[in-house]
């Protein structure tokens, strides 16, 4: 397994799934999205979540990977609506013949229900917070979640206002970490980054972070209103400049969206 602080090239992860990297790396997509292939040992017919951006080559990749276990793509899966999970979705359903669930594409997900192919199955956990349509999907068999962006391999991810709301967040990282006290999910397989194998753990970080970015949230707000702010900008480009000032200037646009967040969540006014 590789740990966080080693780069992530993909891999097998337990019996039944295998993250494809795709090659994609960015600061918000860490070495890139992982396409994680999903097979029941023995099994014919592939689950394949989150086929990622359209780049021909990653999506041949994917089904040489799953051609050479024998098998075809029977459903596809997609976390969320991002183009870097679910732009292929269209071409791969063409490429692959199998149906797409998730995003708004196919039949609607519901909480809860079990879904699968060949022998495998996954329950679907609604984890709105990312983005209004974030979902994760459990392996029962294994005890691993696939969590899409909700919850990285490495850092922390973006709530991304407006679409993005952090009550909803919450909310949902505690489910997934109730899944986790209840020993239903041990790891994490996430869409970004390398298996994270203690998913309380995982799971208890961010939550502890959410809440102290809050705190800082609520500092700089304060130091914001008992001071002249410069021409031109507003409390969120203030915010951003004080709690993320030693963070690389490339994602702060990201940054900003995640505090336009928390202004929402703290009922802060922008202007």
């Amino acid at each position: 397994m590789t740990s966080a602080d080693e780069p992530w090239t993909g891999g097998p992860w337990g019996d039944r799934a295998h993250a494809v990297l795709c090659p994609n790396p960015s600061p918000m997509t860490l070495e890139g999205t992982n396409t994680w292939v999903l097979l029941e040992p023995g099994s014919t017919e592939a689950v394949v979540v989150d086929p990622g951006p359209l780049r021909e080559e990653h999506l041949r990749a994917v089904l040489a990977h799953v051609a050479g276990r024998g098998a075809r793509v029977a459903l596809t899966l997609l976390t969320h609506g991002h183009p870097d999970h679910a732009e292929s979705a269209e071409r791969w359903a063409e490429l692959t013949a199998a149906p797409v669930r998730g995003a708004g594409r196919g039949q609607g997900l519901t909480d809860g229900e079990v879904v699968g192919a060949g022998g495998l199955e996954l329950r679907v956990v609604t984890t709105p917070g990312h983005t209004a349509d974030s979902v994760c999907f459990l392996l029962p068999a294994d005890r691993v979640v696939l969590t899409g962006d909700t919850v990285l391999g490495r850092g922390t991810t973006v709530v991304a206002h407006p679409d993005g709301d952090l009550t909803s967040y919450l909310d949902s990282l505690q489910r997934l970490r109730d899944l986790a006290a209840t020993g239903e999910a041990t790891s994490i397989a996430p869409g970004h980054g390398p298996v994270a194998a203690d998913a309380a753990g995982v799971l208890d970080r961010y939550l502890t972070h959410r809440h102290q970015r809050l705190d800082q949230v609520r500092e700089a707000v304060t130091q914001v209103r008992g001071s002249e702010a410069p021409r031109g900008s507003d409390l969120a480009d203030r915010v951003v400049e004080l709690v993320y000032a030693d963070t690389p200037r490339e994602v702060w646009p990201a940054a900003r969206l995640s505090v336009l967040a928390q202004l929402a969540y703290l009922d802060e006014p922008v202007g």
